[in-house]
């Protein structure tokens, strides 16, 4: 065993914002036992040997020691000191969950997510709202940080290496898919065959009106895959529709079938409705996609993955390890909008 390769795990973690002093030195140790510096009946540093490399109290450093002989990892013996007694740390997990945002959706995903993880993980939660440049800062601030990497990717061409970098068995990609090399976990979404299949379903009641109009810029977040399931839907059912960069305030008309990723527009689009007195799923149809609690509320047609289900499954994936390759299937909840 190297002490030089321990006390490096242990400053590994001097960016981890939320760790003091003591969850650095604990959780360092702890990775070392994972990454198999250190195995059972090695010796850790002994106290002295702590403070003088480190330069933490000698207070820090006996509690430290305390609270992995607590959680079965550590022995001690006077004349001894301190050793590894056992390398099973699957009680202890440092987990970094990269996601897009903070929506209603990725809160749902969040919540279940975090409630299948239980008492004794710690979770780090980073955002990089589709901007590759943040992607890239936060993978490379996190590498050999975490024991599990739960990561959202982003559609870009540095995605793939980026992705490459994390051990396969410390990897689980969710959300949407990119493909990587090789075989590696995942829980995602597809978006073209899935939004393709839901317009089908939709055409009998779309075609009740004269126009349907997808609202999508080139330069947002959304699916791309999307924009080309839906004009292959219009070509397939022969239904008058388009695709046009951003909604307009004053455009809505009576005839009309809008869909939108965008919440802030689907709102806008609704009060519309309501001052130009046109009576959504009647005079306009409403179209919306990613599923939420206020959507179901108030009435809108949407087509949605089940977020609060990716959310447990990826928990579950986290605490068990077990190999889980799995596309959510997307589902139509048809309401007064359409």
């Amino acid at each position: 065993m190297s002490m030089k390769t321990v006390f490096g795990e242990i400053r590994k973690l001097e960016s981890v914002p939320s760790f003091s002093k003591h969850d650095r030195l604990v959780n360092g140790i702890i990775n070392a036992i994972e990454e198999k510096v250190l195995i059972p009946d090695e010796m850790l540093p002994s106290l002295n040997e702590m403070i003088r490399e480190l330069g933490f109290s000698r207070d820090t450093v006996v509690k430290g020691y305390q609270e992995l002989i607590n959680r079965g990892l550590v022995g001690s013996t006077r004349g001894r000191g301190y050793y590894v007694t056992n390398d099973n740390t699957g009680q202890t997990l440092l987990v970094a969950l990269l996601m897009y945002n903070m929506d209603t959706f990725e809160e749902q995903f969040y919540r279940s997510f975090r409630a299948e993880l239980g008492p004794n993980v710690h979770l780090n939660v980073f955002f990089h709202h589709g901007n590759i440049e943040v992607f890239e800062t936060i993978l490379a601030q996190a590498k050999g940080k975490y024991g599990m990497y739960v990561v959202a990717p982003i559609p870009h061409p540095r995605t793939k290496a980026l992705l490459e970098g994390i051990p396969r068995n410390r990897f689980l990609m969710v959300d949407r898919y990119e493909p990587i090399e090789g075989e590696f976990n995942h829980i995602t979404q597809e978006f073209a065959q899935s939004s393709y299949k839901t317009f089908m379903e939709l055409a009998p009641v779309i075609r009740e009106f004269d126009e349907m109009i997808f609202y999508h810029s080139d330069d947002s977040l959304d699916p791309k895959e999307i924009v080309g399931a839906f004009r292959k839907f219009l070509k397939d059912a022969k239904i008058k529709g388009r695709v046009v960069a951003e909604f307009k305030p004053g455009s809505i008309e009576k005839g009309k079938v809008y869909f939108t990723l965008d919440n802030f527009a689907m709102f806008a689009m609704l009060k519309e409705c309501r001052e130009k007195k046109l009576r959504p799923g009647k005079d306009v149809g409403v179209l919306s996609h990613n599923d939420e609690p206020a959507k179901d509320l108030i009435g809108i047609t949407t087509y949605s993955a089940d977020f609060s289900l990716m959310g447990k499954k990826a928990g579950e994936f986290v605490m068990r390890r077990e190999m889980v390759q799995e596309t959510m299937p997307m589902v139509l909840w048809r309401r007064n909008t359409l």
